[in-house]
Formats: structure tokens, C-alpha cells, sequence
């Protein structure tokens, strides 16, 4: 059926949810793999060996959505061949740290002097601090899982229009939306700066400041 055919036959997939669930990574030693994500404080949620060899083992890193899959007779691709898997979270720095305590070898936080930086394996094009102003999308963090499976941590605090609904104001965790606050904080004084009195009604800027910021539309000043 092409897809002509599929849409005149009135069964339309415009109205179903796909949500990206899990990503499949390969590895060559799932017990390895597995003492290494644990390490990093995930999520375990499963572990099933079959009597006929297969094995399937997922994690979820904190406050994510999409979950990580390995093990035995699980994917045909070589171990260590994913790479530029991203990890988005709202302190570039503060994950870092997270990362490096908990015995992880992780690059210096930085942002791509020339486009794509981030990407290139020898590091090549990238400049060793975040980006100016910690400009959203623009400051990261690498690392490797022991097959060389490659993470790319991203600072993500205000999303680019479209991204996330207006209406959504929800925070993966405790963590993001006590981030959230501080940028709106900091946002809001500049604003009694600007006005020359103390805004009495600083919790509505406030809530406005954090949807605004994290649906990309245009933020109050």
C-alpha cells in the first residue's frame, strides 16, 4: 500500500502518540556494561536471560523519558559504534562534576569553536569552557562507556520554539526545576533593576518566565 493508498483509506497516524521509549546500544561484555551504568547512579530496570543465550538489560538515566537497551543477540552492530548519544540537562557544570565523582573520565566542559565540533572524536574545533553566557544548546560534556559507546552532555535551559508545547510546564525532577528557578531568580532582579521598584507579584513573573523559557516563546522582561 503506498502511502497515498494508506491515508485515502482513512487510517491516518497524525493522532497517535510515538514516543522514542528506548535506544539500543551494542556492547561486548553486557556484564560490564551493566556494572558501568550502575555506576553512574541509573536506573536498573530489567534483566532477563532466555535459556536460548539472548539477554536484554535496560537503564534509565535519571529524569529521562528514553531508556537505554544492551545485551546478548540483542543488535548486529558493532560494540562501541553509537555515538553522539545525548544527555540534556539544565547545569553543564554540575553534571560534570556528578560524572568525574563517581570515577567517570569525562572531557572538560566546552563549546564548538567551529560548527560540529562537538561531534568530532579527536576534539578537534572545541574551546575548554561553556559556552558565552551559557548560551542554551551551546555548552557540552563527553564521555565513553567502556565499549567507546559515545555520550554527548548537553546544557539545554531555554528550548528553541516548538519544541516542547506552551502549555507543558512539567520538570523532569527536582533538580531541573530548582535550576529553573535560579534562572528565573536572576532574570527577575534584573527586572526590578530595570523597573527601579520590588515586583510584589513576583511569583506570576516568575511561573511566566519558567513556561516561557521552556517552550522557546518570547521571555518577559
Amino acid at each position: 500500500m503506498s502511502t497515498t493508498d494508506f491515508r485515502s483509506s482513512g487510517q491516518s497516524g497524525k493522532d497517535v502518540d510515538l514516543k522514542l521509549e528506548v535506544v539500543v546500544i551494542p556492547v561486548s561484555d553486557v556484564d560490564r556494561a551493566k556494572d558501568f551504568y550502575e555506576g553512574l547512579g541509573w536506573r536498573l530496570d530489567a534483566d532477563f536471560a532466555f535459556d536460548n543465550g539472548f539477554r536484554v538489560v535496560q537503564f534509565t538515566p535519571p529524569g529521562s523519558g528514553c531508556s537505554i537497551q544492551f545485551g546478548t543477540d540483542i543488535t548486529p552492530s558493532t560494540p562501541g559504534s553509537a555515538y553522539g548519544l545525548y544527555l540534556v540537562v539544565s547545569d553543564i557544570e554540575a553534571a560534570r562534576d556528578g560524572l568525574a565523582a563517581r570515577g567517570v573520565d569525562v572531557s572538560e566542559v566546552f563549546h564548538a569553536d567551529t560548527p560540529g565540533a562537538q561531534f568530532q572524536p579527536d576534539g578537534s574545533g572545541r574551546v575548554s569552557k561553556p559556552a558565552p553566557d551559557h548560551a542554551s544548546y551551546g555548552s557540552f560534556a563527553t564521555f565513553s562507556d567502556p565499549d567507546g559507546n559515545g555520550w554527548l552532555v548537553q546544557e539545554v535551559t531555554t528550548r528553541l520554539p516548538g519544541r516542547v508545547d506552551a502549555a507543558d510546564t512539567a520538570f523532569a525532577s527536582a533538580a531541573d526545576l530548582a535550576s529553573a528557578l535560579r534562572r528565573a531568580e536572576a532574570a527577575h532582579g534584573e527586572h526590578e533593576k530595570r523597573t527601579g521598584q520590588a515586583d510584589e507579584n513576583w511569583p506570576d513573573w516568575y511561573a511566566e518566565y519558567m513556561v516561557a523559557e521552556r517552550a522557546g516563546t518570547e521571555l518577559p522582561t
